[in-house]
């Protein structure tokens, strides 16, 4: 049985009582004997001085007989030996005879009245067979030595006054209740805070205890108070502490917490991914890797534990990781209390970007320097030659088709841009196809005249596409435009529908013409401003972003798009929009 607060602090209360009583007793009993014992050798004391100066005033007379009649006026039990000093025994009441009686040097009482004038003990007659009483001091060159029988009436009177033990006794009880009182009133009270505590560990509904107002309820009251706010910031931190693992476990970063002693923490499942995708060999034994600082053992991770050895002052080091054809940004972190964590990025996609816009830059360098250089060009001329008026005209006529063309350009790079970044601006709305087709084949009718290139076109009319009408014009006139320029004069383009499944709608656009002989080039028709060699140069026209553009609206629908060479010439693009 499991006892309670108040039970356990009162059993110690009452063992320190009774250890407290009995050492009181065990210390006074005998100074209250010995006491005792010291009263009544004051009293044989006065009776041996009596007897000296009653054996000075008579030493002129027989001994026995004047002892014998002094003895009268004593207790009849009382016993006088005169003993000289050397411990013969001169005179000795309750003995007839003394030449038996051995010497009386030895004997205690005579021994400490030797050394300290006067001494006492109890103990058994060797002479008479008799316990006695014994007191004995020494009167110059003799010893007067009294005794008592150390019988029952003696004993009593020798015995401790029982008072003292009642009275301690009384105490005792006294303290036991009081003691008892308070262990219980300090356990109820111990008992409020537990049950409190407890009500707070599991979650049961209480209200906060009533302490009594002294010293130890204010006190009860401030822990009480004090373990309140510990729940409360423990349990903000515990959800602080989830939001923080949710937030790794969907960051798009590969996190693995380090304690101090470089022992794994805390992971995320991402960093592993990374791990595997630039460490030299695969493995799925993630409990074997993260066992004691197993993870650091990791040969990609050797510059991060050869930062922490050399330079235990660093709190943050990153450096770049360029391995299997992977790009990724290793970041350290180091804590005030030396705890640390290790961040991988997978930067490979911000890198291939920043290596497109790169070339972007340039290509769309490259391809605005011509038109200008050309507007240049002319305009000087015009303004530092003296021409004749047609050959001034022609001039002016080659500046403003290169303007046409920059203005191309940018309204498709415009439309380029307007389609990465800013694609919500677009909305999408029922489109009917064949209307789409026959509007781009009015706006390029001078065009198609020229070049005789004929438009033939089996889409069904109720063909509808979900989608946004100026988007998908654009897209059929920069296939139409690429016709135009690069595949040749009397040219017949096909368009048509040969599919519908599911949500999507499959479409074929094919010429006649010229196609792409080197079919190398085919994979890289829908790059921007890509330009095949010999019959697709820049002479020919176009801004070299039309089919850039056609992709990019195909993919912006969610259809997919691909191009091929023609069995009997020309090329032919495939692609799906939603229905």
């Amino acid at each position: 049985m499991k006892l309670s607060f108040a039970h356990k602090l009162s059993a110690w209360f009452c063992l320190i009582l009774i250890l407290f009583s009995v050492s009181l007793v065990v210390f006074e009993w005998p100074r209250e004997k010995k006491h005792k014992q010291e009263s009544m050798e004051e009293r044989l004391d006065g009776y041996t001085g009596i007897i000296d100066r009653y054996l000075l005033a008579h030493n002129h007379q027989n001994l026995k007989v004047s002892i014998d009649s002094l003895l009268n006026v004593f207790p009849p039990n009382l016993r006088l030996t005169i003993i000289n000093s050397d411990g013969k025994v001169l005179y000795d009441n309750r003995l007839d005879s003394l030449s038996s009686i051995e010497n009386h040097a030895g004997r205690p009482e005579i021994r400490d009245a030797v050394q300290h004038g006067a001494g006492g003990d109890i103990r058994l007659s060797a002479s008479t067979k008799t316990e006695y009483l014994y007191y004995a001091k020494r009167y110059g060159n003799r010893f007067i030595r009294v005794a008592l029988p150390y019988d029952v009436q003696l004993k009593h009177w020798l015995k401790p006054d029982s008072a003292f033990l009642y009275y301690l006794l009384v105490l005792f009880v006294l303290g036991i209740v009081f003691m008892s009182y308070t262990a219980k009133h300090f356990g109820l009270m111990i008992k409020r805070l537990s049950d409190y505590s407890y009500a707070l560990n599991h979650d049961l509904p209480v209200n906060p205890p009533v302490f009594p107002d002294n010293e130890i309820g204010a006190v009860s009251r401030q822990i009480a108070a004090d373990y309140q706010r510990l729940k409360a910031s423990e349990t903000a931190l515990k959800l602080e502490r989830e939001k923080l693992h949710l937030h790794i476990q969907s960051s798009a970063e590969g996190v693995c917490f380090f304690t101090s002693d470089r022992k794994v923490a805390f992971y995320n499942g991402l960093f592993f991914q990374y791990l595997n995708m630039i460490s030299d060999r695969l493995t799925d034994n993630w409990s074997e890797r993260l066992q004691g600082s197993k993870m650091l053992h990791e040969e990609i991770l050797a510059p991060i534990v050869e930062k922490l050895d050399n330079a235990p002052e660093t709190t943050y080091w990153e450096t770049a990781i360029h391995k299997q054809g992977k790009y990724f940004a290793l970041h350290l972190h180091v804590f005030d209390d030396r705890s640390f964590e290790i961040v991988l990025n997978d930067r490979t996609r911000q890198e291939k970007n920043q290596r497109l816009k790169q070339e972007l830059t340039g290509n769309i360098a490259h391809e605005l320097r011509t038109p200008i250089t050309g507007i240049r060009g002319y305009l000087e001329t015009i303004l530092e030659t003296p021409l004749e008026r047609e050959k001034e005209r022609e001039f002016i006529t080659k500046a403003y088709e290169q303007i046409l063309l920059l203005s191309e350009l940018i309204r498709d790079m415009s439309l380029l841009a307007k389609l990465n970044e800013t694609p919500d601006t677009f909305q999408f709305q029922p489109v009917r196809l064949q209307a789409v087709i026959d509007r781009v084949q009015s706006d390029l009718a001078e065009a198609l005249q020229v070049k005789n290139i004929t438009i033939h076109s089996t889409v069904p009319p109720d063909t509808t596409v979900s989608g946004n009408e100026n988007l998908l014009y654009s897209m059929f006139r920069n296939l139409t435009d690429n016709v135009i320029n690069h595949a040749g004069e009397h040219i017949t383009i096909e368009i048509a529908q040969y599919n519908c499944e599911g949500n999507f709608a499959y479409f074929s656009f094919s010429d006649n013409g010229a196609g792409i002989e080197d079919e190398k080039h085919l994979a890289r028709l829908f790059e921007r401003f890509y330009r095949v060699e010999a019959g697709r140069t820049r002479d020919t026209g176009g801004s070299g972003l039309g089919l850039a553009i056609v992709k990019n609206v195909v993919t912006f629908h969610g259809g997919t798009v691909s191009v091929k060479n023609r069995k009997h010439g020309g090329l032919e693009v495939l692609f799906s929009l939603p229905v």
